[in-house]
């Protein structure tokens, strides 16, 4: 029995926890360019804009 829970732990445990990290990578990837994320990267972009040219103006009151 105790080779067997050797095993178990030598060889299964790591394949599963490299099977549920491909997933995982796998599923971010593919989440990243959704019509949201798209949206929410634009509106980024926006106001950092709008903050770079407030700066440069002199207007961001600091």
């Amino acid at each position: 029995m105790a080779h067997a829970s050797a095993w178990l732990m030598d060889i299964i445990a790591p394949a599963i926890l490299l099977i549920v990290l491909i997933w995982l990578v796998i599923r971010v990837r593919s989440n990243r360019n959704n019509a949201a994320n798209r949206r929410a990267e634009e509106g980024t972009r926006e106001l950092y804009a709008e903050e770079e040219k407030r700066r440069r103006e002199g207007t961001d009151n600091l």
